[in-house]
């Protein structure tokens, strides 16, 4: 969903109340690039795992800072809905380039970038896509107890247009495999739902929320873990809606509303395996 209509929804909701801005400690913080502005396109999901991509290189002591506007390009719409794994068929399709090489929309009336120049080596777009995701690298992960649990699935949501393929698992299940992952050093990206009372941008907290089947509206990339003065735990989101909030653009989602709000992550085969 486009930034200006969550924050929209998040402000016309009188029965939340503002909160005062939390103090959060770091357990665990990864390291990330910029945070980025989606503006009003659609491509939370580019913007979400191209940044869990780069911090898995950032880990590994590579400097890898990815395009989300050489993403829109490709596919010549600035509103195309999708998911954390159409980011990944399309890198696998048409390639990825460097954010200094094609950083924003200006740039798409110019020809689109035919190499790609790394550590002094030379690339296609496709070949460095390979080059930092491997066929296969990531997995898919879902909860949702309409399908069997412990079997791939293809969840019917608009989103899934490509109809691909996740691995279906109970909430707790899900939850523990990215909390893991997390203090394991590895990024997850994550979508769900934002359309709740409790999600505010504004305070840079998502924490209360209902008990309905949750939508898929959004994504982000999950960079670190931390505790509120209570001592709860939280996740830490980098989000793609620029900086204007306390945490300069980053949120903090608490483990209920990841647990109860999620529809998918993705990670690596690794980081699910540990």
């Amino acid at each position: 969903m486009r930034k200006v209509l969550l924050i929209l929804l998040t402000i016309g909701l009188v029965s939340c109340q503002k909160r005062s801005n939390l103090v959060f400690t770091d357990e665990v913080r990864l390291p990330m690039t910029p945070v980025k502005d989606q503006g009003n396109s659609e491509f939370c999901w580019a913007y979400a795992m191209l940044s869990t991509i780069e911090t898995e290189h950032l880990l590994q002591g590579d400097s890898v800072h990815l395009s989300p506007s050489y993403i829109e390009r490709v596919t010549r719409r600035r509103h195309l809905r999708g998911m954390g794994s159409t980011l990944l068929n399309m890198i696998a399709r048409h390639g990825i380039v460097s954010y200094d090489a094609y950083p924003d929309a200006s740039y798409h009336k110019l020809p689109r970038p035919k190499w790609v120049f790394m550590l002094g080596a030379r690339y296609t777009p496709l070949e460095f896509a390979h080059s930092v995701c491997a066929p296969d690298e990531y997995i898919a992960v879902t909860s949702n107890e309409k399908y069997p649990y412990y079997q791939e699935v293809v969840l019917d949501l608009p989103d899934n247009w490509e109809h691909n393929r996740f691995l279906n698992i109970p909430k707790d299940s899900l939850l523990a495999h990215v909390e893991r992952a997390i203090r394991n050093r590895h990024a997850v990206c994550w979508e769900g739902d934002t359309d709740e009372c409790g999600f505010s941008f504004e305070d840079g907290i998502a924490d209360s929320h209902d008990s309905t089947t949750p939508t898929d509206n959004h994504c982000m990339a999950i960079i670190g873990l931390a505790r509120d003065p209570h001592q709860r735990l939280f996740f830490t989101m980098k989000n793609s809606w620029g900086t204007a909030n306390p945490y300069d653009g980053l949120m903090y989602m608490s483990e209920a509303y990841l647990r109860d709000k999620t529809v998918a992550v993705y990670m690596t085969r690794e980081a699910y395996g540990q």
